[in-house]
């Protein structure tokens, strides 16, 4: 939201799932549900929306940079509803410039290849300074390691965990029963290979200088556990 209070919100995707035009439907009335409180009706207050997806390939197939759509009437073409909602979708394939700024096809070319090669390429200087700003990341030892957004890495991790902890406890787990002959054979196995993978995670985590506090909250779990498998093997 900006400070005339416009919402925007904007998404890069990566492919064509085919459903795009009826996603940005759903993600305008997504937004606009969480704009007025239950039961309000003054939909006058609801504030000005702008859907923005990127994509690397031509939704339409007509050569343009940026496809831009708002309600109109069909009988009067010139005749426009002013709800003040817009739903833009960009290519960073478009090959013709007509109506577009020099500076928004050189930020699509960068986003589709975000390399100090394109960014010297561009005359514009904001796409410069955002290439400065990932330059000084990169060189970051500290903020280097983060470098992956924390949701992503923190999903992966949880993922990872769920799979080998899983396999590792069926194996285990299925020996043990067969073993002892009980089906908690089969349930404890499975224990002791989530914990172990988890531990595993945990040492990653921490060879590569994350806190105690960070680990637990990366992999969803508590300190005193994090500290725990820390001191001591499986």
């Amino acid at each position: 939201m900006d400070e005339e209070d416009t919402v925007y919100n904007t998404e890069v995707q990566k492919e064509n799932t085919g459903n795009l035009p009826k996603r940005s439907r759903f993600y305008q009335a997504l937004i606009d549900s969480n704009l007025l409180a239950p039961g309000e009706v003054g939909f006058q207050k609801l504030n000005p929306v702008y859907i923005i997806l990127i994509c690397p390939f031509d939704l339409f197939g007509y050569g343009l940079y940026r496809y831009t759509f708002r309600m109109q009437c069909e009988e009067v073409p010139e005749l426009s509803l002013k709800d003040d909602a817009v739903r833009i979708f960009l290519n960073t394939h478009g090959t013709n410039t007509e109506g577009v700024s020099e500076e928004l096809v050189e930020l699509l070319k960068y986003m589709e290849h975000t390399t100090e090669e394109v960014s010297r390429t561009c005359a514009s200087e904001r796409i410069h300074n955002i290439q400065k700003r990932i330059r000084a990341i990169k060189s970051s030892e500290k903020i280097g390691v983060k470098y992956m957004q924390a949701w992503e890495e923190k999903i992966m991790e949880q993922n990872k965990a769920r799979e080998e902890g899983i396999r590792e406890g069926h194996v285990s787990g299925l020996k043990e029963g067969i073993s002892k002959g009980h089906a908690s054979g089969l349930k404890e196995g499975m224990a002791r290979g989530e914990l172990k993978t988890l531990q595993e995670l945990i040492e990653k985590k921490g060879q590569k200088g994350y806190s105690v506090e960070e680990i637990a909250e990366m992999l969803e779990t508590d300190i005193e556990t994090v500290q725990k498998l820390q001191k001591n093997k499986i």
